[in-house]
């Protein structure tokens, strides 16, 4: 038996709740801070390819696009690396107000226990660059992106 976990992330982010939910929900900006190419539909339903970083390519399915409070998806890779094949785990990301800026709350469900210490650094790393972006800066190039780029395993 496999046991699942979840991964939890925070990020506070000097931009309102609207300007971060965008990063969510257009395909420009999402690749702006992650992946490399994508096909997305942003909404409950609608189903969403992207790669990831040089190695691996996300799939899933959006299952609710609140507008500026919450967007949920299933997240897998499509040669089931990771140990995580498609639709196998949920990522809900909620937007809170706080002050003038927005709390970020990322919670990646049913993950594999071996999955989850590559999944936190991978958010992490991911989220750094959406709160450069979302903020009006420029994270520059994603080095995960690079063909012989190391990346969690």
């Amino acid at each position: 038996m496999t046991t699942t976990d979840q991964v939890v992330l925070e990020r506070r982010i000097a931009a309102r709740p609207e300007t971060v939910f965008s990063f969510f929900t257009d395909r420009e900006k999402w690749l702006s801070w992650m992946g490399r190419d994508g096909e997305f539909s942003f909404t409950p339903g609608g189903a969403y390819r992207t790669g990831v970083n040089a190695h691996c390519d996300a799939v899933g399915q959006f299952l609710a696009v609140d507008p500026y409070h919450r967007v949920v998806f299933t997240w897998g890779y499509e040669d089931g690396a990771k140990s995580v094949p498609p639709g196998a785990s949920t990522v809900e990301v909620t937007l809170a107000p706080d002050g003038e800026g927005t709390l970020l709350t990322l919670f990646h469900r049913d993950l594999p226990t071996e999955a989850c210490a590559p999944h936190f650094e991978g958010w992490a790393h991911y989220l750094d660059r959406l709160v450069e972006r979302a903020e009006g800066g420029d994270p520059g190039p994603d080095k995960w992106l690079e063909p012989h780029a190391s990346v969690p395993h």
